[in-house]
């Protein structure tokens, strides 16, 4: 029977509720310092803000290295009364040094599946899915490496795979790399950021593969997200791709939090959801944020 894996263990997915399938409670990358995601009291009142609109998990994205404070996640779980998913996998080069990747060298799909499976490091928390990432309009060696040892766990464990695309760009790379190539089925693939480069035919065809589609983050001023969101989602829903639909806050900084002035986590619901009824109907909005979820990040684990 298929599970979400959450950091408090496996839950059927229909308990997931309103899912923001996109976010970060902490997130730090030692080679690009500034505006980390740290605070503990934040990341509870982040958590505690969503649940009081309505929301009932979220799935963190924040990879292997980069601050996830695996053992802090299950008791804000508990406290929030939210679901949260952990990740593996691994982020763009940039964000490591030189004597990480090195030590991930010729072991890297063997971190991701004991991290799905027994847990992140001494923490217990095992991950529910793993995250990658590509580059702007290309696949660069790094990321042809870590999307490889993503599909070998993804194919030892079934976990989804959540890909970051730079500025949005280089979807279509990314499936013939992990569907092509590799196998992945293209419903075990979530692409991110498509909101950042709205081209509604690259949109559709990545739609084609079966695979789905976070819009996740609200609008920066380089970013054609808010405004151009709805008609890209609108163009999807019409051309049959409703059900292949995810929708995620994804704050990445300190400032960008609720409880520091910033959009936060509540943004989503607060003021994306009610934007996106108008767009869709209340109907297929609702499921983009709750039916949506269940089945991208439900799994029969292996």
């Amino acid at each position: 029977m298929s599970a979400v894996r959450t950091v408090l263990g496996d839950v059927p997915p229909e308990q997931l509720g309103v899912c923001d399938a996109h976010d970060h409670l902490f997130l730090g990358s030692p080679q690009l310092p500034g505006q980390e995601l740290r605070s503990i009291p934040a990341a509870r009142a982040e958590l505690t803000a969503f649940r009081e609109l309505g929301g009932g998990s979220v799935v963190q994205w924040t990879p292997y290295g980069l601050g996830r404070r695996a053992a802090d996640l299950p008791p804000l779980s508990r406290e929030s009364g939210v679901h949260v998913v952990a990740a593996t996998g691994l982020h763009q080069a940039v964000h490591y040094d030189d004597a990480t990747l090195k030590a991930l060298r010729g072991r890297l799909a063997e971190v991701f599946v004991a991290e799905l499976t027994d847990g992140i490091g001494t923490s217990g928390v095992r991950a529910g899915l793993i995250k990658v990432a590509g580059g702007f309009h290309a696949l660069d060696a790094h990321a042809r490496w870590t999307m490889t040892a993503a599909a070998e766990a993804h194919h030892a464990t079934g976990a989804p795979i959540a890909v970051h695309l730079e500025l949005g760009t280089g979807a279509l790379d990314v499936l013939d790399l992990l569907c092509g190539e590799l196998g992945v089925p293209p419903r075990r693939v979530v692409l991110g950021h498509l909101n950042r480069s709205p081209d509604f035919v690259v949109h559709r065809q990545a739609a084609e593969s079966g695979c789905c589609l976070a819009f996740d983050g609200p609008s920066r001023a380089h970013h054609a997200t808010d405004w151009r969101m709805p008609d890209a989602v609108r163009a999807l829903a019409d051309a049959g791709h409703g059900d292949r639909l995810l929708l995620g806050g994804d704050t990445t900084t300190a400032a960008a939090r609720s409880v520091a002035g910033g959009p936060g986590m509540p943004y989503l619901l607060r003021r994306v959801r009610p934007r996106l009824a108008l767009a869709l109907g209340a109907d297929l909005a609702e499921r983009v944020l709750t039916e949506n979820p269940r089945r991208a990040f439900a799994v029969e684990w292996r």
